[in-house]
């Protein structure tokens, strides 16, 4: 074994890693939405939020994800925090399959959001990606905090819908 395999089996170092918390959602779905990304490095938080008029929940959480990845400078090794397991199934399990029968599912019918799933294959090519799902409203403090600036997004552009 090379010294290189062992370098690279090692866990990562807390230090380096870039965690991005993620959450998206709508009232009604579909209906207004908003989106929230937290980054954070070191001591360093940045928040990201935003809205849409007229979208979905799924909408919402994957443009949290791309929105994320994409406010990134350089390649990082990168964490990123979902409550949605159509968000993580889709990006671990199930793309392969979409983007080998040029973005068909299961049934032949065209994925759903092939925009946003482009946007955010292309935004973590340059980065090393570990996807983790999370159960929503569990009492983790990053998940809760990205679900109310979500929350917070939407009703700023929309009223409480």
């Amino acid at each position: 074994m090379a010294y290189e395999d062992i370098v690279v089996s090692l866990p990562p170092d807390p230090e380096q890693v870039v965690q991005i918390w993620t959450d998206g959602g709508c009232r009604p779905n579909p209906g207004p939405g908003g989106w929230a990304a937290i980054l954070t490095f070191r001591d360093v938080v940045k928040d990201l939020s935003g809205a849409e008029a007229v979208t979905t929940n799924n909408r919402m959480e994957l443009t949290a994800a791309a929105m994320g990845l994409e406010s990134l400078k350089r390649p990082c090794h990168v964490i990123v925090h979902t409550d949605s397991q159509y968000l993580r199934n889709g990006i671990t399990r199930w793309i392969a399959g979409w983007v080998r029968k040029n973005w068909r599912g299961s049934t032949g019918e065209a994925v759903a959001n092939i925009d946003l799933w482009k946007r955010i294959l292309a935004a973590q090519e340059v980065h090393r990606v570990e996807w983790r799902w999370v159960r929503g409203h569990e009492g983790n403090d990053l998940n809760e905090r990205a679900d109310q600036l979500a929350t917070e997004a939407r009703r700023a552009a929309f009223g409480d819908g």
